[in-house]
């Protein structure tokens, strides 16, 4: 088991609901969803910084090009250097998390390899190794100096992606560098459902799921709904230390 991949026992055959979608109807989706990222990515090239209304409202055409309606509620997101913390079920997780405030994400070195959506996250994300358990300090510390920079930097302390209708508990490493920048954590809760407010399994990308699998899964889905609850603001200047941190800011699905 991997130090930054704790074992979920999440799996696409037990947790998973299989699409009905039309097939045609995905595959506009999925054009569409291809068209935005590689505009995203045209656009980081081009600008060293992007406003971040254009960044949020990118995001959100994103997750509403795979044919999933989006639901922010809460409070406004802090500004300034901010852990932005979320439970973890799907890729769609990411732009959801970048609709609310964009942020320097917290990925695993294995990312850079995936198609299309590598190139942009190699622009903005602080990467991560996760079986070096020796590359956990330096990691600790680079989150510490962005957000001692002003930045705001999105993880995902699971540390592994669950169904939905489970989470795991969030891991306090992270939690550390919200304790040496002595920046805030803004908690935020994901969760999926259908239409009529049951919640779904569909988007979830878990176990040993493929990611076209997974995307196509999204895509071909009917009236999917994403509801993103951005919870009251965790000052850690209140906590002693990174466990009762993390405790404080972990949030269910």
């Amino acid at each position: 088991m991997s130090v930054w991949l704790p074992s979920a026992p999440c799996t696409p055959g037990t947790c998973v609901e299989a699409g009905r979608g039309a097939r045609v109807r995905g595959a506009v989706r999925l054009v569409a969803v291809v068209v935005l990222v590689l505009a995203g990515i045209a656009g980081s090239l081009a600008a060293r910084r992007l406003p971040g209304a254009l960044v949020r409202g990118w995001a959100r055409s994103v997750v509403r090009a795979s044919g999933v309606r989006v639901r922010i509620t809460g409070a406004a997101p802090g500004e300034g250097g901010l852990l932005v913390v979320a439970n973890h079920i799907s890729w769609l997780d990411v732009p959801l998390l970048a609709a609310v405030r964009p942020a320097r994400m917290l990925a695993k070195r294995e990312i850079r390899q995936w198609p299309i959506a590598g190139p942009l996250a190699a622009r903005t994300a602080l990467f991560i190794d996760r079986d070096r358990l020796r590359a956990l300090p330096a990691t600790v510390a680079r989150i510490a100096e962005a957000l001692r920079a002003g930045q705001a930097v999105a993880v995902f302390p699971e540390g592994s992606t669950w169904c939905g209708r489970e989470h795991g508990r969030f891991r306090r490493a992270v939690f550390q560098a919200a304790l040496d920048a002595g920046t805030p954590v803004q908690p935020v809760r994901i969760r999926y459902r259908t239409a009529d407010g049951a919640p779904s399994t569909a988007p979830a990308f878990v176990g040993d799921d493929a990611l076209l699998t997974s995307v196509w899964r999204v895509v071909t889905a009917r009236r999917l709904v994403a509801e993103v609850e951005v919870l009251p603001v965790v000052e850690s200047a209140g906590f002693p230390d990174r466990k009762s941190l993390a405790r404080a800011a972990e949030v269910g699905s």
